[in-house]
């Protein structure tokens, strides 16, 4: 006589087998759009970035060929994309330098100044081949197309800081604005 609720132990063993076949399965499908490493931060499918020489609206003629040489650098080493020369390029990086302004905050009883900060402004737009905006403002939302970028750095004369090294660190500190800029939204 055969009773209903027994088993044969290999019956058993392809049970436990296949309820742990079907719970690694389903572990690893929770899992599957989760990505590791610094290459996730970026849009997939990019590779090369056109960053043409900004146009500049200020007096100081070097602020745009500086601040193209610090985003060209600032991109080769932070993200996984390649800047070209060529406009066709997968996506292009356009920037313009809106204002540069020195402002005096101390000076001395012969009206030399002391300490004074140097102000640079700078609107951003990156765009695909086809005008697709990549970039987008995190905080408010532009009326137009571009991001707007601004920072300032202080310098004092006396100590034999100049203009122009206060000018070099603050469009450095504008291109890595930019480029941290370049990551996708979460």
């Amino acid at each position: 006589m055969i009773r209903a609720s027994s088993f044969c132990p290999a019956e058993k063993r392809i049970c436990k087998r296949t309820l742990v076949c079907l719970w690694i399965t389903a572990l690893l499908m929770g899992c599957a759009p989760y990505q590791f490493g610094s290459q996730t931060l970026y849009r997939p499918g990019i590779r090369t970035v056109y960053v043409p020489i900004p146009r500049n609206d200020t007096f100081r003629h070097e602020l745009g060929v500086q601040l193209a040489e610090a985003l060209t650098r600032e991109i080769e080493t932070r993200t996984p994309y390649k800047v070209t020369g060529d406009p066709g390029a997968d996506t292009a990086l356009v920037c313009r330098v809106t204002h540069e302004s020195k402002q005096v905050l101390t000076e001395a009883s012969s009206d030399d100044p002391r300490a004074l900060d140097l102000g640079i402004s700078v609107q951003a737009t990156w765009s695909d081949r086809i005008g697709n905006v990549l970039m987008q403002d995190a905080v408010i939302p532009a009326k137009g197309l571009a991001v707007g970028f601004g920072d300032t750095n202080r310098f004092v004369p006396e100590a034999g800081q100049t203009a122009g090294t206060a000018s070099i660190e603050t469009v450095q500190s504008l291109a890595s604005q930019i480029v941290s800029q370049m990551e996708s939204r979460w």
